[in-house]
């Protein structure tokens, strides 16, 4: 016969036992997930490179341009999804052709893209590489700006114009200053063509070549860049990573200047300071549409570069809106401001 003691003390054993297994499951259920997110992590230091970028030319220095991350950031992943639906939805209903976006947040240095592969004819979106490109001379030649030029006859550029602006007048004589102003301010393809027939094409050259970028031709009827890699001209004015500090100052401050508004303007409270650039292209039966801005939200600056294709200039410009409202109220919320 067992007695209450035995019985208390085989409960007693019981319960050990319990408290052994149980114990032993949570301490290898948490060494597994220990082991499971090492490896992850592992796996993504092997998979997730840097991509670096430094400026050539110099004899005992490689300055530092930039360093990205090759991995998209898990943090941007729900605003890309909501951009791909807008983007899916105008393909839906034939507003849209394609749309490529690339994105990066500044304060982390994190970025996303869509259709990153897509490439574009830049169209107006050229004058920011012209831009640098001119002040990049005036560095190396003080006073360039200052120099006076005479626009003696008006120039067919050739190009379809949907959102046009001011322009310089034949028989008027402008300083390169005044030109940058008229290019990027209303985007004015004259003072562009006066610009470029000034600007050293080898200064324009060697940037291309310290971006890591395909050299242009400047002979060839188009030059093509996809979101990703036009970006980097806005970055390097937003980093002052090419030209000194002082231009890319005035660089910024030309582009916040720019009376476009049909495009990510549209997507932003009123007073929201942006640096933008727009650009057209394409043809009649398919036109294209694009806009690189940095804007200066409170806490969270970001870029944001959206090329388009599509059949209606009209319509593709609301959908830069659509795209920009739906990433700056991401951003602003991410960085605990109403919008």
């Amino acid at each position: 016969m067992i007695s209450f003691k035995d019985k208390r003390f085989s409960l007693l054993q019981t319960l050990l036992a319990l408290v052994v297994v149980l114990l032993g499951t949570y301490y290898l259920t948490n060494l597994w997930k220990t082991k499971q997110y090492e490896a992850q992590m592992s796996s993504a230091a092997v998979s997730c490179t840097y991509d670096i970028k430094r400026m050539a030319g110099f004899r005992f220095v490689k300055p530092l341009m930039f360093v990205d991350e090759d991995c998209e950031s898990e943090s941007l992943m729900n605003t890309k999804q909501k951009l791909i639906s807008i983007i899916d939805q105008h393909k839906s209903i034939g507003d849209l052709d394609i749309a490529s976006v690339y994105l990066r947040e500044y304060n982390h240095n994190e970025w996303i893209s869509i259709n990153d592969t897509e490439k574009f004819d830049p169209g107006s979106l050229f004058k920011v590489p012209i831009l640098i490109t001119i002040l990049k001379m005036n560095e190396l030649n003080p006073g360039f700006l200052n120099k006076r030029v005479a626009y003696t006859h008006s120039v067919n550029t050739g190009k379809m114009v949907e959102f046009p602006s001011k322009t310089i007048t034949v028989g008027q004589y402008y300083t390169i200053r005044e030109l940058l102003t008229y290019m990027i301010k209303y985007s004015d393809n004259n003072a562009t063509v006066l610009l470029e027939s000034n600007m050293d094409s080898k200064v324009l050259q060697k940037m291309f070549r310290d971006m890591n970028l395909e050299v242009p031709n400047v002979y060839a009827a188009e030059f093509k860049f996809t979101t990703k890699e036009y970006s980097y001209f806005m970055r390097a004015i937003y980093n002052a990573g090419y030209l000194n500090i002082d231009d890319s100052e005035f660089a910024g401050e030309l582009l916040s200047q720019c009376d476009f508004k049909q495009g990510i303007v549209q997507g932003l409270p009123a007073g929201t300071v942006i640096a933008h650039k727009f650009g057209e292209s394409g043809s009649q039966a398919m036109k294209q549409l694009h806009e690189s801005a940095i804007v200066y939200l409170k806490n969270k600056p970001y870029l944001m570069t959206i090329m388009t294709r599509g059949k209606d200039n009209k319509k593709l410009s609301q959908i830069l809106g659509e795209l920009s409202k739906a990433v700056y109220t991401d951003m602003a919320s991410d960085a605990g401001l109403s919008n």
